[in-house]
């Protein structure tokens, strides 16, 4: 016999329980169960994503999705060919043809799809709340790597961050503010320009510093920045190192002993600092109270593309997409250059320095689940 609870009354009755009704029962208990497991599983996937409210990006061109735009600077891409293959064909600062790695990070966490840039009059702090660039293409960990090309220094980042926050706070009240802030991914992404753009290019800082002194000093301004967004209330962060920089088109061209291949001295200096910033990772997180610093090291995946083309799908590696693809990025990656590929997602590099959308997918692909375990 079963208890069972009338939906016309409120009273409990004895009903005789049959095998048709046994079966009947069993049949109601196991869609229920499924129907329970469905909903768990769902809010816990849900809930999941919703713990990372905003995507918060600091950076260099690698991250750049458009503060460049407003700056007097010649390191622009707010003109086509670039962005030709973002929504709409529209050229938006992003140094590619389409999206970068945080926007498809932010997807990934259930967010938008697109990260706008804090500098972009299009944008407001309504949709900054979810999402936010301060990212500088060209800019460094030294100061000096941005007066090159009198671009964005990294504490002027951080100045637009503490700016971000108060806009925030008046916008969604302070305590929700400071759970955005909390609880927000930043990712983290820098340092190629600093040897490449200054310490290789530049005879100042080689006058100073040992290559290794130089990627120690840069290691320090790393861990004083970590510190500084920290105390700001950041808590989730990613950092990215160095890609395999000699493999870079612009290196490769000007490699003309090496016969046009990699110049293997900058990536053997793109390996040791990537270690140097995993032992800093380490110890901030252990230094650091509720800190999750994750080291998003994207050398190897990135080295296996340029190396192994054909397993990602891509045909050229050496060159890339616009103009010559040798020498040519921002303004001499122009609309009217006749040798610009066709079609992109078959060259790992869309401009002399920076890849395709393709191959941001491909990184970025790498990269999220790792991130999604970590921070989801």
């Amino acid at each position: 016999m079963i208890l069972y609870s009338s939906p016309a009354v409120c009273s409990l009755q004895v009903v005789e329980e049959t095998p048709c009704l046994r079966h009947k029962t069993r049949m109601a208990n196991s869609s229920y169960t499924s129907g329970l497991w469905l909903t768990l599983l769902l809010t816990l996937f849900y809930t999941a994503k919703a713990k990372i409210p905003a995507v918060i990006v600091f950076g260099d061109s690698s991250v750049d999705s458009g503060n460049n735009n407003v700056m007097q600077t010649v390191l622009k891409s707010n003109f086509r060919p670039y962005g030709r293959d973002f929504e709409g064909g529209r050229p938006t600062g992003r140094f590619c043809n389409g999206r970068i790695p945080p926007d498809f990070i932010s997807e990934a966490f259930g967010l938008k799809p697109a990260i706008p840039a804090y500098l972009d009059p299009a944008y407001n702090i309504q949709d900054f709340a979810t999402g936010v660039c301060f990212a500088s293409a060209g800019t460094g960990y030294d100061n000096a790597t941005a007066m090159v090309l009198n671009v964005m220094p990294l504490w002027k980042e951080v100045e637009m961050f503490k700016d971000y926050q108060n806009k925030l706070r008046a916008h969604v009240g302070v305590r929700k503010a400071k759970t955005i802030v909390r609880q927000a991914l930043y990712l983290l992404s820098l340092g190629t320009n600093d040897f490449l753009e200054n310490y290789y290019t530049f005879p100042a800082r080689r006058a100073q510093f040992t290559v290794k002194q130089y990627e120690d000093f840069l290691l320090g301004l790393a861990e004083t920045f970590i510190r500084e967004i920290y105390a700001l209330g950041a808590r989730k962060m990613s950092l990215t190192g160095l890609p395999p920089m000699g493999c870079l088109p612009l290196e490769r061209a000007t490699n003309i002993m090496g016969q046009n291949d990699c110049v293997e001295l900058y990536n053997n200096v793109a390996v040791e600092f990537n270690g140097k910033l995993q032992s800093m990772a380490t110890k901030l997180n252990k230094e650091l109270r509720g800190l999750k610093l994750f080291n998003a090291d994207a050398y190897n995946i990135f080295h296996d593309i340029v190396t192994k083309p054909s397993s990602f799908g891509f045909e050229v590696t050496s060159v890339a997409c616009c103009a010559t693809g040798t020498f040519e990025m921002s303004y001499l990656c122009n609309q009217d250059n006749p040798f610009t590929c066709s079609d992109a997602s078959k060259f790992a590099f869309w401009d002399a320095f920076h890849p395709t959308e393709k191959t941001n997918k491909i990184i970025a692909d790498h990269l999220i689940p790792q991130l999604l375990s970590t921070f989801a």
